[in-house]
């Protein structure tokens, strides 16, 4: 384990030194690659898999991951059974689907008070299973620019990291993607479908050696 956290150590520092033209979502992409050689890859059915960044805060192998993921899973539907939030299976791998009514005022990236409750209790099955990252996912319907939606979806996938963040779960076990308009669920051809596009989406992966 010493050994695999000099190798991830030099290899996050060695991206960074390297990297100086690189935005920060180049950055997040290559360490993420990097750390992956050495700590595992996590995977899934979900056809956008990834590789997290983050501590070597202990991996996952064989059954274990299956039996691991059963219980969160698990938890995630007794802590969110209510609230609104879908908890989806897709493998080993887990997702959580917040529709907008829960989550953002219309236009706005900051937090709604009542979604609080909400993230206070993905926190706590987070904190509870530390062996599992995160990566939030912002979405918008089609209404107004595009610019404006991808700029919007980035913005609120980082104000939920930050209240995560804020309830002790370590900042590089999560990382955040937005992805504007480009990933509808439902037609943006009616209300109901706009409502259902306007989402944010957690994913969270088991960390497994390779």
């Amino acid at each position: 384990m010493t050994l695999t956290k000099s190798l991830l150590s030099v290899t996050v520092v060695a991206v960074l030194l390297s990297g100086c033209e690189m935005n920060n979502t180049g950055k997040g992409a290559a360490i993420g690659a990097a750390a992956g050689g050495v700590l595992g890859k996590a995977t899934g059915n979900h056809k956008d898999k990834r590789i997290f960044i983050g501590a070597a805060i202990g991996a996952l192998a064989g059954a274990a991951v299956g039996d691991y993921m059963d219980k969160q899973e698990e938890a995630f539907r007794d802590e969110l059974a209510g609230s609104g939030v879908e908890v989806v299976r897709e493998g080993d791998n887990l997702r959580l689907v917040m529709p907008s009514n829960i989550t953002f005022a219309t236009a706005q990236s900051y937090i709604s008070s009542g979604f609080n409750d909400t993230l206070d209790a993905i926190a706590k099955v987070m904190n509870k299973y530390e062996k599992t990252y995160l990566s939030v996912e912002g979405h918008t319907d089609s209404t107004g620019k595009d610019s404006y939606n991808m700029n919007l979806s980035r913005e609120r996938a980082q104000s939920v990291k930050d209240y995560l963040v804020n309830q002790q779960i370590m900042a590089t076990r999560v990382s955040t993607m937005g992805y504007g308009e480009t990933r509808p669920i439902a037609t943006n051809d009616s209300a109901n479908g706009r409502a259902q596009n306007r989402r944010v989406e957690i994913q969270i992966v088991p960390n497994t050696e390779g």
